[in-house]
């Protein structure tokens, strides 16, 4: 499509992907944010830049990109292109009737492994036909407003923004190790991470009882592969360590660490017939498996109340 004078108009897409490497710092982390490659990224970038005289609109570090002052001055406008295109976008979605297509939804990793399981056509709780659910999972929510996901299913809501935000229910967790493992050693997550509930949870233990760390790992699926090798023991979430029949459990849940779960989406996006029907699986997956959530096996509990018996005590006995 061309201009009055003849020149090839503006793509969204383009600026789109300008603001993208703006917010991002380079083209690899703003491709992971749009799931696009790197190199269609580049190109993208170069069409964008050649829009308007073909000057760079950021200086080429060797720690990534850097805007400069010719960029800087199309950022505002870029974003007001970008408002008002997602808001288009948004009803359109809205008002399509039909259950098909690709649905987008941010996760952490606790709620990225539930979801995944539950993906096949023989699941007891299967996802709505017709439909791709795609699971991006990140350690920050993604910016529904910018269309960077559909919805999200997380563990921390956001205070602001036209958002509608529901709760899903709670994942709870406890401490496990590997059948007949020796050794009092732990599995947990990296200094970097040392702010997170079970991280600070597991500092508080090692304080109280002592002990040594045997494994620092940044997310919890390899502490989960760890712990069932019997490299220690650690904090893992009881709907999927009571599944497997190399672990124990060593204590009851426990309550303080706790991740509470929300679906979270765009008030306007909430209308579409197929991110409703998303919603609504999510909802049913979390309600169908309320009892395994909550690390509800009879088998368990029986063999974490002997334990706490035999060491009365707090929960943190059964750790010593």
């Amino acid at each position: 499509m061309a201009d009055v004078n003849g020149n090839a108009s503006l793509d969204w897409n383009d600026a789109r992907i300008f603001l993208a490497v703006v917010r991002h710092g380079s083209l690899r982390a703003a491709g992971r944010a749009l799931g696009l490659s790197q190199p269609t990224i580049g190109r993208r970038l170069a069409a964008f830049e050649a829009k308007f005289g073909g000057s760079a609109l950021f200086d080429r570090l060797p720690e990534g990109l850097r805007i400069n002052a010719a960029g800087a001055a199309l950022i505002e406008p870029a974003e007001q292109m970008e408002q008002a295109a997602l808001a288009l976008e948004r009803r359109r979605a809205a008002t399509s009737p039909g259950l098909s297509g690709t649905v987008r939804v941010s996760v952490g990793e606790w709620a990225s492994g539930f979801l995944a399981r539950h993906l096949s056509d023989g699941s007891p709780t299967p996802p709505p036909p017709g439909i791709t659910v795609e699971l991006v999972e990140s350690r920050e929510t993604a910016n529904l407003a910018r269309r960077e996901a559909d919805l999200a299913v997380r563990h921390h809501p956001p205070e602001s923004g036209d958002l509608y935000i529901a709760r899903l229910g709670v994942f709870a967790c406890a401490v496990y190790a590997r059948r007949g493992a020796a050794g009092e050693a732990w599995v947990t997550y990296t200094e970097e991470q040392a702010h997170y509930p079970t991280s600070r949870w597991v500092q508080q233990v090692l304080r109280e009882n002592g002990g040594r760390v045997a494994l620092r790992a940044s997310n919890m699926w390899m502490q989960f592969a760890a712990i069932r090798a019997g490299a220690g023991r650690g904090v893992l979430p009881c709907y999927a360590a009571d599944e497997a029949p190399e672990l124990e459990r060593l204590t009851p849940p426990v309550p303080e660490i706790a991740a509470e779960y929300w679906v979270i989406v765009h008030r306007d996006l909430r209308r579409a017939a197929c991110v409703r029907a998303v919603i609504d699986w999510v909802h049913a997956l979390f309600d169908s498996n309320r009892e395994a959530l909550a690390g509800g096996s009879a088998n368990r509990e029986a063999g974490a109340a002997a334990r706490l018996l035999a060491q009365p005590g707090a929960a943190n006995s059964a750790l010593r």
